[in-house]
């Protein structure tokens, strides 16, 4: 008995030091800084790349959905294009995150250059080294894309408006500590020098993967490391409303699977429409405001490639979930 019960006092001394060596770990590295390659991105003053850029910005990269305060939704909604100062808040199971204020004042972009702003976008770090939670999925931009939205950027009126930092919880501290690191373009690492706008499948997949983020929100992951782990494009994210407290919607299934495919049998027609009808759901999470205003090209483009997905069978039943009815 004696001997079991110095066993024990001893595997307790092991589990509180090496429980005490975790915490020391987390609380010692989860604010580390990383180096990444700065792109030789320049903003441009042609009126064409700007354009481009105030476009994406508005529209497909949905940036005005969450760099605007709330307050100034319903002029989003209404197609007002507001400088995109930063304001809103987004609460997490690994925190409180403030995205940024993204006009040329000070307390916004103002004193960051060009590569900077292309490595975060790039690469995911921050001017200060450190890494951002992967939410921006813009690696893969081509060169003018990336070239155009820092153009747009760096036309907007200055606002003065000093962002929060962002404040993650001990849980979010273990997640930066040992799993939030700098991301990079897909595939061999390379991006192409531009990407030509047609109604191609292939131009509707760089605008679903690597604009519009669609990939990012209909595939399942897991909301405290936002790793995927469910397939591509098969739905069932259960992704809580940053607008209605309690509120949650489950991400359809955008797979062409005959049986349990969302908008399998629409037509491109169909799919363009139901775009321009805008927020029909008021807990989605999904930026109807912003993706409203894409062209019809695009819309085709992006509904060309949804048909060229590899079908999945993923049966989302409820698509509005009431978070407390969840627990």
């Amino acid at each position: 008995m004696r001997t079991l019960l110095k066993f024990m006092k001893w595997v307790g001394i092991i589990l509180v030091l090496l429980v005490a060596g975790l915490v020391i770990t987390i609380l010692s590295t989860h604010d580390k800084t990383y180096e990444a390659p700065y792109p030789d991105i320049h903003a441009s003053t042609d009126s064409a790349v700007i354009a481009r850029g105030r476009y994406l910005a508005y529209g497909p990269a949905h940036c005005s959905g969450c760099h605007s305060p709330l307050s100034n939704w319903e002029r989003i909604a209404a197609g007002e294009e507001l400088p995109l100062e930063g304001g809103f808040a987004f609460a997490l199971p690994v925190g409180n995150f403030y995205p940024a204020n993204l006009t040329p004042h000070e307390t916004g972009i103002g004193k960051m250059t060009d590569p900077e702003i292309a490595r975060a976008l790039r690469h995911g770090v921050g001017h200060d080294g450190r890494p951002l939670i992967d939410i921006m999925p813009f690696h893969n931009l081509s060169e003018e894309d990336l070239t155009a939205v820092i153009s747009f950027l760096r036309t907007q009126p200055p606002v003065e408006r000093a962002t929060p930092k962002n404040e993650p919880n001990f849980m979010g501290k273990a997640v930066f500590a040992f799993v939030i690191k700098p991301v990079g373009p897909e595939g061999n690492g390379e991006v192409a020098h531009s990407v030509t706008p047609d109604t191609t499948a292939a131009y509707g997949e760089y605008l679903a993967n690597f604009v519009a983020n669609c990939r990012g929100c209909h595939t399942n992951r897991d909301l405290k490391t936002g790793a995927y782990i469910g397939e591509y494009y098969s739905g069932g994210f259960l992704m809580p409303s940053a607008v209605h407290p309690g509120m949650a919607c489950m991400t359809p299934n955008l797979t062409p699977d005959p049986e349990t495919g969302h908008i399998a049998d629409w037509s491109e027609v169909q799919f363009i429409e139901r775009f321009r009808a805008g927020r029909i759901i008021p807990s989605s999470e999904m930026p109807w405001e912003q993706f409203q205003r894409m062209s019809h090209n695009d819309l085709k483009a992006i509904y060309r490639y949804i048909q060229t997905l590899k079908p999945v069978q993923n049966e989302v039943k409820t698509i509005v979930h009431q978070l407390a009815e969840q627990r």
